[in-house]
């Protein structure tokens, strides 16, 4: 007998695949105006999805919208499925802003995933978005350490092929994990992630958005 559970794995690996074919890794955007970071927390035990999206102006880092949705949590904690857990509420996020931004930074993985479409390829794809994967941790790919100074960086690899880049957006601190995940290109991500990052490790965008989404501290409009 087939598991329900193996059947919506098989099913959500599928459309993973599908979306991938749809991933573009070119740079398709113009002057940007506005940068936005998603994250999601969890409360009741871990059955409520709280999905935080908070955007920003460019270049000057100043939040300017944001929105938070709580949903029911339909999809188990998968490695490597986290869009499935995370990104419907994060959708319905965005879908409430009244500011659009012109590139979403994602707390997760862009192309540096074993079947090449995280979270920031889901979203990117879903809502036609320009958007990076930022991840405080690495889910796939080997990599050298990149030099101690703030901006190094070293490519991040599966097998031959490149997938990302460990990014030190602070001077010795831990890297990110940084991969383009729709309409940016691998080589414009790190680049755009330093331009969102300040003094902290993580960039502006999601740092705002794990803060509303983990602790519910609204930004100051």
């Amino acid at each position: 007998m087939i598991d329900a559970r193996d059947e919506r794995i098989a099913a959500a690996i599928a459309e993973q695949q599908s979306l991938r074919e749809r991933v573009s890794l070119r740079d398709e955007f113009g002057d940007l105006q506005s940068v936005a970071g998603v994250d999601a927390g969890f409360e009741c035990d871990g059955t409520v999805i709280r999905a935080a999206v908070v955007v920003l102006r460019f270049p000057e880092l100043i939040p300017i919208d944001y929105a938070l949705v709580r949903r029911p949590v339909t999809f188990p904690y998968i490695p490597g499925l986290l869009a499935f857990r995370e990104a419907p509420a994060i959708v319905a996020a965005l879908h409430q802003l009244q500011v659009m931004p012109d590139l979403v930074i994602c707390d997760g993985q862009g192309i540096a995933h074993p079947r090449r479409c995280g979270i920031a390829c889901h979203i990117g794809v879903l809502l036609d978005l320009p958007a990076i994967g930022c991840a405080k941790q690495r889910l796939w790919g080997h990599f050298t350490p990149p030099p101690p100074e703030r901006g190094a960086r070293s490519a991040l690899y599966d097998g031959q092929e490149q997938i990302g880049w460990a990014l030190r957006t602070r001077a010795d601190a831990q890297p990110v994990f940084v991969s383009p995940g729709h309409r940016v290109s691998l080589e414009r991500a790190p680049e755009l992630v330093m331009a969102c990052t300040t003094r902290f490790r993580l960039p502006e965008t999601t740092r705002f958005a794990h803060r509303l989404a983990s602790h519910g501290q609204l930004p100051l409009l």
